[in-house]
């Protein structure tokens, strides 16, 4: 089934596939022209340096606690701000936060070099400093999705006393073989290190085929599904279109990260397993002591929950919590529905905050045409 030998991959391979990832972004581009394209939250970059644009967004409380968003480096990061009514910034926003992102661009083309260390610790610590700097407050919230939230909780496991709270939206952080779709592709390759080699930038579009390849129901017949569920209903249909976009809006991942997660998180396990080397330091799921929230979808194949509970319940946080997301129509993606679904935006994220204890009254922003609701008491 998996017959393509990555590991001997000649000259013409690797330019084939970053030529097929200019048509992809080409054709993204054209979504984007007919319409398609994300409606951001105003927002200015607080800081930026080679691989990351740290940005601030305006309309939060000057008192509000700062929390940062982690999403995962192979996308761009508009999917947590794609538009005003399902935008994950404005929710944060509107609960009176004071809301930063992680946006993750693409290394210079001669540095494959930067791993786990560098985007679950380094580069996150960069952001933590700059937000202390900016809010006047030394601890925050991190909330990622994805890998992203793979980088979150490692961030949160390496500086406990900096984090107020972890937040997980459907992050994959056990691999036992079992549950992982992507088994049969780690055994077909030997070493993740001879792909990077290939590659130095591994392209987007070869992770796509991956993904296809692991979990076709997911990222190719489900896709289809939800574009004719969608038919009928013009806002569905827009968001579909928005994250179809989305979808050809990759850049490449540095050789040496792709190889880190491909051999210490998949193949090895490390980060469960309480032997994940960032730095000096070796981490488990027990050096996350922060207040925990897990969200999980039980029905994915791509997340299972096998890949997400195991993890949570070894956490070294006294309080956390699990929350199921059922899923939405007209998200494309069921993996990013959390992010960007209707019943994500009217019942799941109030239910985060709720968790938290919203520090706003009154929502400070509103997307248009909606009224103000009252924020829910803090949890106890």
């Amino acid at each position: 089934m998996y017959a393509m030998n990555w590991n001997t991959l000649d000259t013409l391979g690797p330019q084939a596939l970053k030529d097929m990832d200019r048509r992809r972004q080409a054709k993204g581009a054209l979504l984007e022209r007919a319409g398609y394209g994300p409606q951001r939250t105003p927002s200015h970059v607080l800081h930026a340096q080679p691989g990351l644009n740290l940005l601030s967004y305006a309309g939060a409380r000057s008192d509000g606690p700062p929390v940062l968003l982690v999403p995962a480096p192979i996308k761009r990061s508009y999917i947590w701000d794609m538009a005003p009514e399902i935008s994950v910034v404005r929710r944060w926003l509107e609960r009176g936060y004071r809301v930063y992102l992680a946006e993750w661009v693409p290394t210079p083309e001669g540095d494959s070099e930067v791993g786990l260390a560098d985007y679950g610790d380094r580069l996150l610590t960069v952001c933590q400093d700059k937000i202390a700097e900016d809010s006047g407050q030394d601890r925050m919230i991190i909330a990622g999705h994805s890998l992203g939230g793979i980088l979150a909780a490692i961030y949160s496991a390496a500086h406990p006393e900096r984090v107020a709270a972890t937040v997980l939206l459907e992050a994959p952080l056990r691999f036992a073989h079992a549950h992982c779709c992507f088994t049969p592709l780690v055994k077909a390759t030997p070493d993740a290190r001879a792909i990077a080699n290939a590659f130095r930038h591994v392209p987007g579009v070869f992770l796509n085929m991956m993904s296809a390849m692991a979990e076709p129901q997911a990222f190719q017949w489900e896709r289809i599904i939800d574009r004719n569920l969608s038919l009928l209903d013009p806002q569905a249909m827009t968001t579909h279109m928005r994250v179809e976009r989305w979808t050809h809006d990759e850049f490449a991942l540095p050789g040496k990260l792709f190889t880190e997660i491909v051999e210490a998180l998949y193949r090895r396990d490390d980060f469960m397993q309480g032997r994940l080397l960032i730095g000096t330091r070796t981490l488990g799921p027990q050096d996350l002591r922060a207040p925990l929230m897990t969200v999980v979808d039980f029905r994915s194949k791509v997340i299972p929950p096998q890949s997400v509970l195991p993890f949570h319940e070894a956490a070294g946080s006294e309080r956390k919590q699990v929350l199921s997301y059922g899923g939405d129509i007209g998200v494309n993606l069921q993996h990013v529905g959390v992010l960007v679904g209707r019943s994500a935006h009217a019942t799941l994220w109030p239910q985060i905050f709720a968790w938290l204890g919203a520090p706003a009254a009154t929502p400070l922003l509103t997307a248009p045409g909606a009224a103000p609701t009252a924020a829910p008491a803090a949890a106890q």
